[in-house]
């Protein structure tokens, strides 16, 4: 991934998607914004405790990065599923926004963002039919096909194709870092078979296994035909100085911003 600064804000950019016309995007860190404490200091999450007109500010600050309008902006209401909605004109609701893990478009500036603090962010870009969509998936999602769903969702409503379909797996918590119980073994197991690749051994003096994420993530995509697809391979638990995680942070800790979305004329 490329790193950028805009003022005080960090941000990435996969290389595969920099290099399509006509789209914007970028994975946020925490740097750049006016949050205090544990929310230090870009959180862009509204229901993790931090004040209120802080995170407006910040989401306006992401926003700003990359030349958007943050009243422009759709997001969904994350709930660690398979759902997927549509951003259309007009449809910003007054009140919390659909409960979803996919959000979808082919409308040029309507900026899709999301909220991650280890789960795995996948961004999708369709420049064929010119179509763009974002996916949550943390351990959860990733069984119920969070990405998979977004795929599908592109291919019914504008007809993508997942051999013109680019893909990115964003920073979350790495094989290195993300322990796991029995519980999550057995979901993913179910789902992926054989899971020699993303089930290891545990680390140094550790008793639980480790979960790749990114692995599975990336199996699933290509299982539905995706064939261009960069891993970050950036651990946020590993790098909270750059990054929120949940898990490394015991709870106590901010959610940083995805964003992509299609240029005008």
């Amino acid at each position: 991934m490329q790193k950028h600064h805009f003022n005080q804000i960090v941000y990435y950019q996969f290389e595969t998607l920099t290099a399509q016309q006509g789209i914007l995007h970028g994975v946020f860190t925490r740097k750049g914004g006016v949050s205090e404490g544990v929310f230090d200091s870009l959180n862009v999450g509204s229901t993790v405790g931090d004040d209120q007109d802080r995170v407006i500010a910040n989401r306006q600050r992401m926003a700003e990065a990359l030349s958007v309008d943050e009243a422009d902006t759709r997001t969904t209401w994350q709930v660690h599923g398979a759902d997927v909605v549509r951003a259309l004109p007009g449809d910003r609701p007054g009140g919390p926004p659909p409960k979803a893990d996919g959000i979808i478009t082919n409308v040029k500036e309507l900026p899709l963002v999301m909220r991650f603090a280890d789960c795995v962010p996948i961004f999708l870009y369709d420049p064929s039919k010119n179509a763009i969509g974002l996916a949550h998936a943390g351990w959860r999602g990733t069984v119920a096909g969070a990405g998979i769903a977004v795929v599908t969702a592109m291919m019914k409503v504008y007809g993508s194709q997942p051999e013109n379909i680019i893909a990115g797996v964003g920073p979350s918590i790495g094989p290195c870092c993300y322990e796991v119980g029995p519980e999550v073994i057995h979901a993913i197991t179910e789902t992926f078979g054989n899971v020699n690749d993303l089930i290891h051994a545990p680390n140094g003096n550790g008793v639980r296994s480790h979960l790749d994420l990114w692995a599975a993530n990336e199996r699933a995509l290509r299982g539905v035909g995706i064939q261009h697809i960069e891993v970050a391979r950036m651990c946020t638990s590993c790098n909270t100085h750059e990054f929120y995680s949940h898990r490394r942070e015991q709870g106590k800790t901010g959610r940083f911003g995805v964003l992509i979305s299609l240029g005008g004329e």
